[in-house]
């Protein structure tokens, strides 16, 4: 087996969201003199109220939707069970709230290990995260994509089949031939299904230090961060 791509889920496997977010919304819990909320919990709450939003998008029940418009709405929900109220923040303050999406650091190992893998192979995002949010989480970061694929293009979400197939018929090769690069096994567990060669990125913080996420499935490729990957891809290319 010859791996000629590699595409890249994000949230979780190249930025932390959820440490970027609660900073994100430590400064703004300072700003309305609400420190008493706790920033990781409606850090994890946001995203929780958000992925709801997701599965309606994936089972027909409203139509595709971008995922900073179903960020927006979450965030909405998320300050009313903070007991705050979401039409005084104004719309500027909002809407930058909202693109802290787009402020989210990679990981220690993402830019290095990006350049190191991009020496070899086209690098893809294959996020649900629609194209905006992507680019502006690549420049914030320092890291490049030789291509944005994923939700927006396939306009579902995965880990339904249309994002993975649509990434191996716009890159021209077999399924075999695209390795996903995920830290969450049901991706991969889609991607595989698919077709797709996977590679597990182990990140066991992303939830923070008291829920940690050891891999169960046997996966094409196994890494504790990118460096390793890319060594263990070496004779690849």
């Amino acid at each position: 087996m010859t791996i000629k791509a590699l595409a890249f889920d994000i949230f979780g496997t190249i930025v932390d969201w959820r440490s970027s977010i609660a900073r994100e919304v430590d400064r703004f819990l300072a700003e309305i003199g609400r420190e008493d909320v706790d920033s990781f919990v409606f850090a994890r709450a946001w995203r929780d109220f958000y992925q709801p939003r997701m599965a309606d998008c994936r089972s027909g029940a409203r139509p595709y939707t971008p995922l900073e418009e179903l960020i927006a709405e979450a965030l909405d929900e998320t300050l009313a069970a903070n007991g705050i109220a979401p039409e005084g923040l104004g719309l500027g303050r909002r809407i930058h709230f909202v693109h802290a999406w787009r402020r989210l650091d990679p990981w220690p190992d993402v830019v290095e290990g990006l350049c190191l893998l991009q020496a070899r192979f086209p690098l893809v995002a294959l996020s649900n995260g629609n194209l905006a949010l992507t680019m502006h989480l690549a420049r914030h970061g320092g890291y490049r994509w030789d291509a944005i694929l994923g939700a927006e293009v396939a306009q579902t979400y995965k880990p339904l089949p249309r994002p993975y197939d649509q990434a191996v018929d716009m890159l021209s090769i077999r399924p075999e031939e695209l390795c996903l690069v995920a830290a969450h096994e049901d991706d991969l567990r889609a991607a595989r299904m698919r077709g797709l060669s996977t590679a597990y990125l182990h990140r066991p913080l992303e939830f923070g230090p008291d829920e940690i996420h050891l891999p169960e499935g046997d996966w094409s490729y196994s890494a504790d961060n990118l460096r390793s990957l890319s060594e263990e891809l070496s004779g690849q290319g």
